[in-house]
């Protein structure tokens, strides 16, 4: 039986501290009998893998230089997490990560393009499913679970700092990281913003999180009982399927946490006018769902992705009510990377460990053919592969 060797490559994102494989899964898929090359980490701190490179070591991984993936012979397995370099070279290796070009975004046609033109294939982790449709890994949970910390600090800062001061930068909360090292420092830090919070309000927030038991949610509602804020309305589709928003139990909460799955046009949750009700608690709104450029957003008081160097956006607000801040981040997981990284690679692993028969094995003849198909969509048909 033959093993493909797999090339964990370093990744081109700034401010991306995860890594699709961990010393953890790179283990097991040496024992298993796949050779596994790890390439070093960025020595440049914006680009650092949250893994040091011994800790692969020390799992078996042989590590090789940054970047070396781009001369690797063309039967490796090239995993990566987020997308490449935007560049124009022809790939000619097949490639695991997320694209982000199956959905016509912007660019689209000359990241897809690269692949066929060079030989190569794409498996694109947004797209790997299992027998009855549902994905095999994804990063929902600690994106639920990183929007409402960011949310739980955003309300405390809103108390501690009365004349307006938007919230820092993360760095300024992680020594100058910009990520937690592990969920005890961010349970740590965030049980203190909350009790500096409620020496101010006299109570601690009253949350709503919308989507509540999907992966996103779940991480949004563990997140809020673990800092002692269990005052949540968990609320899902029986508690909107009969009545259309803006809902006045949205602006009634100090926080609102979205993080439904938005698949067509729907009423908005809240608006600017619902805003106005004078029963607005409302401080902080985390959209984890970030539609924040599609026409059917249902969170239609901010137009702008934050980041986390800026976090928040002020949404201007007639009345009396509190200052209200929104979160639009769309790499949550990426503030706390070892974790996040640690349960996507594990829920990845039973498809990494079938890479052997992906010519037969469900998950991965289920990419190729999306890829194809993908494939075919580009202006001109699926260009010819070059010489």
């Amino acid at each position: 039986m033959s093993f493909p060797t797999l090339h964990a490559r370093a990744e081109g994102k700034p401010f991306e501290h995860r890594s699709c494989l961990t010393p953890t899964t790179a283990k097991k898929l040496l024992d298993a009998g796949y050779p596994v090359l790890v390439e070093r980490s960025p020595t440049d701190p914006n680009y650092s893998r949250i893994f040091k490179d011994d800790e692969f070591e020390q799992a078996g991984a042989t590590l090789v230089d940054t970047n070396s993936w781009e001369t690797a012979p063309e039967d490796r397995i090239i995993i990566g997490l987020k997308e490449l370099p935007e560049e124009d070279s022809p790939l000619k290796h097949t490639f695991v990560h997320f694209a982000h070009c199956y959905k016509q975004q912007g660019g689209w046609e000359q990241v897809l393009a690269r692949f066929p033109r060079g030989g190569g294939t794409l498996y694109d982790l947004e797209f790997l499913q299992d027998s009855t449709g549902r994905r095999v890994a994804a990063f929902g949970y600690h994106a639920g679970f990183v929007g409402a910390a960011l949310a739980i600090k955003t309300w405390s800062w809103q108390l501690t700092h009365p004349n307006g001061e938007p919230l820092p930068g993360i760095e300024t909360f992680t020594d100058g990281r910009g990520y937690y090292n592990n969920e005890t420092e961010l349970i740590t830090q965030l049980k203190e913003d909350v009790a500096a919070g409620e020496k101010v309000a006299g109570r601690k927030p009253s949350s709503l999180v919308l989507g509540a038991l999907g992966r996103c949610g779940s991480g949004a509602v563990d997140l809020l009982e673990k800092v002692g804020c269990p005052e949540i309305k968990k609320w899902d589709l029986p508690e909107t399927k009969d009545r259309d928003g803006p809902y006045p139990e949205i602006i009634e909460s100090d926080l609102f946490v979205n993080c439904i799955y938005l698949s067509k046009p729907i009423p908005p949750f809240v608006n600017l006018e619902s805003l106005k009700s004078p029963s607005r608690k409302l401080s902080v709104v985390c959209d984890v769902s970030c539609d924040t450029t599609n026409p059917h957003n249902p969170i239609p008081i901010y137009n702008i992705n934050t980041t986390f160097d800026k976090p928040t956006v002020e949404v201007p607000v007639e009345g009396n009510g509190p200052r209200l801040s929104v979160i639009s981040i769309d790499h949550l997981p990426s503030a706390l990377p070892r974790e996040s990284s640690e349960a996507f690679s594990d829920a990845l692993l039973p498809s990494l460990l079938a890479l052997k028969d992906r010519a037969t094995a469900p998950v991965w003849q289920g990419a190729e053919k999306l890829f194809n198909e993908k494939a075919a969509t580009l202006p001109g048909g699926v260009p010819k592969k070059e010489v």
